[in-house]
């Protein structure tokens, strides 16, 4: 599979008014325009996989519940944001997607490692189209590339509140120890000296290119981009 040259609808293509992020409708956009899509899985009380990114349900459904506390049946009772959307289950943005365009899948957070890599690769066992796979955890990068045949990669990002968490996270110790087939890169530490180093034998994305300017600018530091607004600065 080819991890360069890649712009990537980040969440779908989304305004997040009529069309939310991580819905149906924003992974059908960018479907239509054959535009890779990204997205992000966690697990629900009762074990279902859902397409979802921050932990809390507040920012995106006005509900102060957290998405492992709350069963699948009591998700689909909030809309997101004041559209008639819902949160959708990984089988259905499979069966929406059916391989037409690349998926990005990120593992959220979890203390279920071998629960949600299990049934993320049940999922796709069957699933036909090309799919790549990636977390800021190592212990969920390390268990996939044993367990998963998709590419994986590990993302790396800076904590201004932790600056040892930061280095440590760039550091070749995790890296050996996740063995990834790629590195997603926030971009506020894609020029780091180390980080490119890496790129000589890893494809590194950057992450998140807003418009036509970042990227162009960050083109000669990352191999493929994740990417807000798209289509509109192509």
């Amino acid at each position: 599979m080819n991890l360069k040259n890649l712009k990537i609808a980040h969440r779908g293509i989304f305004n997040n008014k009529y069309i939310p992020e991580n819905s149906l409708p924003a992974f059908q956009k960018a479907m239509d325009l054959n535009i890779p899509i990204e997205l992000d899985i966690q697990l629900t009380k009762d074990q279902e996989l859902v397409i979802f990114h921050d932990i809390n349900l507040k920012r995106m459904c006005g509900v102060d519940k957290y998405i492992e506390d709350t069963t699948y049946q009591e998700l689909k009772k909030f809309p997101l944001l004041s559209t008639n959307e819902k949160i959708p289950t990984l089988k259905e943005v499979l069966d929406l997607i059916q391989g037409k365009v690349l998926l990005d899948i990120e593992i959220k957070k979890t203390n279920q490692i071998k629960l949600i890599c299990s049934k993320l690769n049940k999922e796709l066992k069957n699933y036909s189209g090309e799919v790549i796979l990636k977390s800021f955890h190592p212990n969920i990068v390390h268990y996939l590339k044993k367990n998963s045949t998709c590419p994986v990669g590990l993302l790396i990002t800076y904590l201004p509140s932790s600056k040892i968490y930061s280095y440590f996270m760039s550091s070749f110790i995790p890296i050996k120890y996740c063995n990834p087939d790629f590195l997603a890169i926030n971009k506020e530490i894609i020029k780091n000296k180390r980080i490119q180093n890496y790129r000589k034998k890893l494809p590194i994305f950057v992450w998140t290119i807003t418009n036509k300017e970042e990227l162009k600018r960050f083109s000669k530091y990352a191999d493929s981009f994740l990417c807000n607004n798209l289509p509109y600065y192509e």
